[in-house]
């Protein structure tokens, strides 16, 4: 299962760099060195305990919401347990670069992924990818749309489902301000919230409503349609896929990836380099891939069968470290009525 959507309030709070309670603690039994995990537990755990063992290493980790994690890193400056910041989103290293809380990483890391899926200082790195499309009931919809910007005709009212306060839907409306400048983002926010759009709380709640026909075209990220077809069979799925080409903002690709954080033991720095390398190794690679159904952006391997090649897609090209500005998106979308 996928982790639970951003809180609310994550994104002012990563901007101000403030403080959040709550978070998971970390082993009381110290380890090697200590992870801050944006990704989920259930997902990425057995892929830490396979890098424990190939590293020889005890590995303490954190888990918690990503934007939460590394606001908890600016509270903490020098201070901070964490040696390597496992993200779900490239805002959220993106927001470290700019306060220089992270080191630079080897070329040799950097040369692994290709230069779009990396920090812009060279100081993170993309491990696995995720495609924005849309979903959508081809009984209903025979030909999809090929832009979200149709999304606000007429003829879509009320039968688009989208998932407010989910970390990638905001990741996709901030892209929207990098590529097209808030005003036009805004204006597109109005036409779809014009179009009485229905709210879910999870992507996988949005695919199943497409699925059963209860809507007809649903803004999900790829890996849900990849997941629940390898769970029930691809032939019992209604719901197809659209992705979108021509650089169009709603076909935003996405990074999960990690940054080593500054001032940290040589020993430490060591290790959290190795922990590095080993996600972009062919190992953790697979794993992205064959598990969590992501596109794997290292050690040349194939994502998941029928997955159209990450090269092919046209995606927006963008700076994926400017998606830190989720403050002024969370603004935006409330301005307009939509969270």
């Amino acid at each position: 299962m996928r982790r639970p959507t951003a809180r609310r309030l994550a994104a002012p709070l990563l901007a101000l760099g403030l403080l959040l309670p709550g978070l998971a603690a970390c082993s009381e039994e110290p380890g090697d060195i200590v992870v801050y995990s944006g990704r989920n537990e259930k997902l990425v755990k057995p892929l830490i305990e396979k890098m424990e063992k190939q590293l020889g290493v005890k590995i303490d980790v954190r888990y918690g919401d990503g934007a939460e994690l590394a606001a908890q890193i600016l509270e903490e400056g020098d201070k901070t347990k964490a040696a390597l910041f496992f993200s779900q989103d490239a805002g959220a290293l993106g927001a470290l670069s700019k306060e220089g809380r992270l080191a630079p990483l080897p070329q040799a890391t950097l040369d692994q992924v290709a230069p779009s899926y990396r920090g812009a200082a060279g100081d993170w790195v993309g491990v696995s990818g995720r495609v924005r499309v849309l979903a959508y009931n081809p009984a209903k919809v025979p030909t999809p749309p090929v832009t979200v910007h149709d999304l606000v005709k007429p003829e879509w009212k009320g039968k688009i489902g989208y998932a407010p306060n989910n970390a990638s839907f905001q990741a996709f409306v901030t892209g929207m301000r990098v590529l097209e400048g808030d005003d036009a983002t805004r204006t597109w926010l109005k036409g779809f919230k014009a179009n009485a759009p229905k709210a879910y709380d999870k992507n996988t709640e949005i695919l199943a409503a497409v699925d059963k026909g209860q809507i007809s075209l649903g803004l999900i990220n790829h890996y849900y349609w990849y997941e629940k077809a390898a769970e029930e069979g691809e032939g019992k799925l209604k719901a197809k896929l659209q992705f979108l080409p021509n650089g169009d903002p709603g076909g935003l690709v996405n990074v999960a990836g990690v940054g080593l954080l500054k001032g940290k033991t040589a020993k430490e720095s060591e290790l959290a380099q190795k922990a590095a390398d080993y996600l972009l190794s062919k190992d953790a690679q697979t794993y992205f891939a064959e598990e969590t159904k992501e596109y794997p952006l290292a050690a040349g391997v194939a994502p998941e069968k029928g997955l159209p090649a990450l090269d092919s897609l046209q995606a927006p090209k963008i700076d994926l470290g400017k998606l830190d500005s989720l403050k002024e998106t969370l603004a935006m979308l409330r301005e307009t009525g939509l969270v």
